[in-house]
């Protein structure tokens, strides 16, 4: 990196986090620091809102997921802006009727103190991991292409996220995230444009995508009920719809964006911008992928994007066949990059599109061969490199001053996730059990308690972010761990809402036998996980519904 590009990373970041705690310093009631004195309009809470749910993961795995797989991903967002409606017309009258800091204070009126206590702690469970990745994420894959040492890097963005969080609260995780998403758009649709520039001469941005659709980049809707493809219309759809709704409906890192609205309008204005810009957003995102995949068919491209498994495989004896596998990758390369100008400037010649598609399947095979070796060389070594395409690119092509503005995009982003979650974490915590078993105190106490929680939780996701490990694909992890507990926290929700009848005890039981089966479901690897969304709403509600009826025949 030159200096430029040290100068833009470090004023940008350190813009953020200056003007965050400056901005909101001397919140002195939980009101303020909680709920930010419920001053945010529409546009603050959807930019915070997309801001909170796309993180340095989304900026560093999406891409490379289209680079290997497609537009297909594009799929999971689907069911978002259905997820919007309904929560727009039936969570957020009910919030706000409620006045409640955290979503999960409803469910003590509603049910029983165990059931709001269990709940807030499956919310702190599952987002205190997803904090703790969200860090790891960018601090991994920058140690591995940069060189800079994993453990400061880790330290150094939980620390950041730290100083502004505490400081300022929901207000300063809301104005830090307009800046952040500012700096996310503008580079990225640098990006974009400078990779389109980077295109040989002729290749205008429609044989582009023509090119792309040759080797099945372009293929974005697949209607197939197929349950080994994670990525369906039908898993967007449905899975995706659940999964958003208990992400955006109770998950308190969301939930604490919109109750900082103005008013009801404020807050549904704010999510349904959110609906509307999300889907195209990804959309965007995934395509800046498929360029960088276009980019590379004319410009020559690693075997393995991961340098440190590269560097592991070459200094092991497997060297020489690695080598021997460089050579061949080479090969294909040339040999499609002659295909490519052939097919961009024919009318569509299917004999070609076919050569294209088999040097495509021999260009995976050596891939998967070269992951064998690396494996072979080093089992601690990443083998799936979809979250070093992106930054490899970055750091290999872009002019100096944007790499820094994109390396800014990626801890931005980072920062502002990590910093919606301390946020919830610390704003649970203080409020479902600190507060609720220790009511009374006086404002000022539970703002500097909510700080300290703050602080912890902060430490702890730096510590989770030490002993993480890459799985194999940072955006599939971070919503994996998310569809382990969504479906039933949001079932819960939803017996709350419309099933009078069903009482404390029963959800509680429903709810504790369901994370069981989830969990269990996940470990042996039935289904995409996208339907443990659905399938965790469905089982709570229904062993609920019959714990309860086991109840009224009892007491009859």
């Amino acid at each position: 990196m030159a200096i430029i590009d040290w100068l833009v990373l470090i004023i940008t970041l350190l813009s953020i986090v200056v003007y965050g705690a400056w901005k909101t310093k001397g919140s002195k009631n939980v009101q303020d620091y909680i709920r930010g004195g419920n001053e945010a309009k529409w546009w603050t809470i959807g930019l915070s809102v997309m801001a909170t749910q796309a993180s340095a993961i989304t900026f560093l795995s999406t891409p490379g997921q289209a680079f290997h797989s497609g537009m297909g991903f594009v799929q999971f967002y689907f069911g978002l802006p259905i997820a919007m409606v309904i929560i727009c017309l039936v969570f957020i009258p009910i919030y706000h009727k409620l006045k409640v800091y955290t979503a999960y204070e409803f469910l003590e009126g509603r049910f029983d103190l165990k059931t709001r206590t269990l709940t807030a702690i499956l919310f702190l469970v599952q987002r205190g991991l997803a904090a703790g990745i969200t860090i790891f994420a960018p601090s991994i894959i920058l140690s591995a292409v940069l060189g800079w040492d994993l453990f400061t890097l880790n330290v150094i963005i939980g620390s950041l996220v730290i100083i502004y969080t505490v400081s300022g609260g929901t207000k300063a995780v809301s104005v830090t995230q307009k800046q952040q998403m500012a700096v996310i758009f503008i580079g990225m649709f640098a990006a974009f444009f400078i990779i389109l520039d980077y295109l040989p001469e002729d290749i205008t941005f429609q044989k582009a995508l023509k090119i792309a659709g040759a080797s099945g980049k372009m293929e974005i809707l697949d209607f197939s009920f197929d349950l080994d493809n994670r990525y369906t219309f039908w898993s967007g759809i449905i899975g995706g719809s659940f999964l958003a709704l208990s992400y955006f409906g109770t998950d308190q890192s969301q939930v604490q964006r919109y109750l900082s609205g103005k008013s009801v309008r404020e807050s549904q204005m704010g999510l349904i911008f959110n609906g509307l810009l999300k889907v195209p957003m990804q959309f965007f995102i995934l395509l800046v992928g498929v360029m960088v995949f276009v980019f590379y068919q004319f410009n020559a491209s690693p075997l393995n994007f991961n340098p440190a498994a590269t560097e592991a495989v070459k200094n092991s004896t497997f060297a020489e066949e690695y080598n021997t596998l460089e050579k061949r990758h080479l090969e294909i390369e040339q040999e499609k990059k002659t295909l490519q100008f052939d097919y961009a400037n024919s009318d569509s010649d299917p004999s070609v599109k076919q050569q294209i598609i088999e040097l495509n399947q021999l260009d995976a095979k050596n891939r998967e061969d070269a992951k064998v070796l690396i494996n072979k060389s080093d089992k601690n070594q990443e083998t799936n490199d979809k979250d070093y395409v992106f930054i490899h690119f970055i750091l290999n092509n872009l002019p100096r001053g944007l790499i820094g503005l994109l390396l800014a995009v990626i801890l931005s982003a980072a920062m502002s996730s990590t910093a919606s979650e301390l946020n919830a974490l610390a704003s649970t915590t203080t409020i479902d059990l600190y507060k609720r078993n220790r009511a009374g105190k006086s404002d000022k106490h539970y703002v500097r308690i909510t700080k300290w929680f703050t602080l912890a939780w902060g430490i702890l996701a730096i510590i989770i972010a030490n002993v993480a490990n890459l799985f194999d694909n940072l955006i599939q992890l971070i919503n994996i761990i998310g569809s382990i507990f969504y479906g039933n926290i949001l079932g819960i929700f939803l017996l709350a809402f419309f099933l009078k009848f069903v009482k404390g005890n029963a959800v509680f039981i429903a709810a504790i036998i369901t994370q069981l089966i989830i969990v269990g479901v996940w470990y042996i690897d039935i289904l995409p996980y996208l339907w443990l969304n659905l399938i965790g709403c469905m089982l709570v509600i229904l062993f609920a519904l019959i714990i309860q009826s086991m109840q009224k025949v009892k007491i009859a």
